[in-house]
């Protein structure tokens, strides 16, 4: 039961559960930033080039031979890398946002200075403290 032990007490450590939701979020977004390089960014740099499809875009080393079916195509495909690479800066563009705006987060607190005195009692707290003294005073019956 030791090891068991152990292993539970990892597995439900705060920086574990924190990667996991890191890791599924990640796998979200990236499923966000498909369909927005897909659908969104590439058909317009398309219809800019002349109607190419980047993913479409190949450098063709052996053709497909129609007659047989041995030899299929054999291609270097620079179009998807194209798509890829695009996909890569808007992820690492957001990343880059997100890790800003916590390190811009962390200087405002660092440069909030914190309260050198406790602030003075509200009269509700004085009369209590009167109170608790007097209480101390009195000899016990």
């Amino acid at each position: 039961m030791g090891l068991f032990n152990e292993f539970r007490e990892f597995a439900v450590r705060g920086n574990v559960v924190d990667l996991a939701v890191g890791i599924i979020i990640g796998a979200a977004f990236n499923g966000i930033v498909q369909a927005l390089v897909n659908g969104v960014i590439m058909p317009p740099i398309g219809l800019l080039t002349g109607g190419i499809d980047f993913a479409e875009l190949k450098w063709v080393l052996v053709p497909e031979n129609p007659a047989t079916e041995a030899v299929e195509e054999v291609a270097i495909q620079y179009g998807a890398f194209i798509n890829t690479l695009v996909q890569f800066v808007i992820v690492a563009f957001a990343v880059f946002l997100l890790v800003k705006g916590i390190n811009n987060m962390r200087r405002k607190q660092a440069a909030e200075p914190a309260p050198a005195t406790p602030p003075a009692p509200t009269p509700t707290e004085a009369l209590l403290a009167e109170i608790r003294d007097e209480l101390k005073a009195r000899p016990r019956a």
